[in-house]
Formats: structure tokens, C-alpha cells, sequence
């Protein structure tokens, strides 16, 4: 009686099943939004504690100068403002909660600076792409707006939407800077980048200010 001949049959079954191509796993596609909310160590610092985003980039955007440095930038007539390129996942977190985070993270009553940074480059901004995320973005400012009065402030929200430009990164050392290890010194002696954060925020009055503003709905919260 001839051998069943299931088992070589098995084998070469399997074989050419591991043989065929794989279909890559496709990633989700992300999505960005860039703003402008004063010093971009503070902006970089609140969104990527957000659930969805998956980097923020600290750099420079709005201006007419090319590659411009910090010290171009800081010292005026370049027309760029210190910004963060946030790319996120848009099936985590919407545009739309994006955008009422900035604008709860930040003085939006104050087109002079930011707290204790003033100067052109740390005004608040948002820079959009196209007429769906300027609608989107001008729904939450309009929001915004009607939440102060509701809080009985009646200064008006001064955040421009302007269109979106080219983006330079800032330089390596501005990146993730609050939390950073590098040691720096500071006009407090010695200290790790991350605390040297810590006491700068601290020392602008950052947080306080945007409870006194925001209240319980202040981002990134109370203790920041």
C-alpha cells in the first residue's frame, strides 16, 4: 500500500504559505497644527502631555527671514514669532481640542507678549492651512470669547489667524528643553535644564496668571 502523501503535501503547503508577501501594516496618518503661545519651551511642555500628540517641535514661523537663529528671532525685525509645530493622531485627539488648548494655555487677551516675554516673536498666533481649519480655529476663539464675558472680563481675544508659512526648527538646545538633564547655569547657580524650566515658569507667573483668567478650565491645570 503506497505511503499517504498528506505529509509532504502539509509541508509544501506551509512552505509556500510563509513564502507570500506580507502586507505592510499601514501607520495612521498624522496630522499638524502650529502656534504661537510666547515662550515655545512652555507651549512644547503643556501639549505633549496630551493624550494623541506624538511630538512638538520647537521653532520659528511667520516671518520673511530664512533659517532665522534665537538671537535673530529674540532680537527683533525678522517677523517670525516663537512657535510649535504639534503633530498628533486626529483618531486621539481632534483639531478642534487642540486649538481650545492653546488658547486656555495662554493670555489671549495680550498681543504684546506672553507674561513676562514681550516682544513681537512672543505674541500669540495660530497658522492655518486652508478655510476649514480657519473656521475650526475661529468657532473656538469665538467660544473663548464668550466664556470670558462670562467671567465678566471684557477684553477682547486678540489671537490672529494667519496663514501657515514655512517653519524652521529652533536650535537643538531649545527642544524638549523642560525636560531636559543638561546642566546650565542659571542666575540661581547650577542647574539641570528642567529645573531651571520649573523656576522660570515659576518667576512669569505663567500658571497664575492663566487661573486668574481661565479658571478651573486654565490648561495645562493648576501646578501645571
Amino acid at each position: 500500500m503506497p505511503r499517504s502523501p498528506s505529509f509532504p503535501l502539509r509541508a509544501l503547503t506551509l512552505l509556500a504559505a510563509t513564502a507570500l508577501p506580507l502586507t505592510p501594516v499601514q501607520a495612521a496618518p498624522t496630522e499638524e497644527i502650529i502656534v504661537a503661545g510666547g515662550c515655545f519651551w512652555c507651549v512644547e511642555a503643556d501639549f505633549e502631555k496630551i493624550p494623541g500628540v506624538t511630538e512638538a517641535v520647537s521653532g520659528f514661523t511667520g516671518g520673511d527671514v530664512k533659517n532665522p537663529s534665537y538671537k535673530q528671532v529674540t532680537g527683533g525685525g525678522t517677523g517670525h514669532y516663537e512657535a510649535v509645530r504639534i503633530t498628533f493622531d486626529p483618531d486621539r485627539v481632534s483639531r478642534e481640542t487642540l486649538y481650545d488648548r492653546l488658547v486656555h494655555s495662554i493670555d489671549a487677551v495680550d498681543d504684546g507678549g506672553q507674561f513676562c516675554d514681550r516682544g513681537n516673536s512672543y505674541r500669540p498666533a495660530i497658522f492655518v492651512a486652508n478655510a476649514a481649519e480657519r473656521a475650526t480655529a475661529q468657532a473656538v476663539l469665538d467660544d473663548a470669547a464668550q466664556e470670558l464675558t462670562s467671567r465678566g472680563i471684557t477684553d477682547p481675544i486678540v489671537v490672529p489667524l494667519l496663514d501657515q508659512g514655512p517653519f524652521y526648527d529652533a536650535e537643538a538646545y531649545h527642544q524638549d528643553y523642560y525636560k531636559s538633564q543638561d546642566l546650565i547655569l542659571t542666575r540661581f547657580g547650577p542647574r539641570r535644564k528642567e529645573k531651571a524650566y520649573e523656576l522660570y515658569r515659576d518667576a512669569c507667573q505663567r500658571d497664575a496668571r492663566l487661573r486668574q483668567l481661565w479658571g478651573d478650565a486654565a490648561f495645562p491645570g493648576v501646578g501645571g
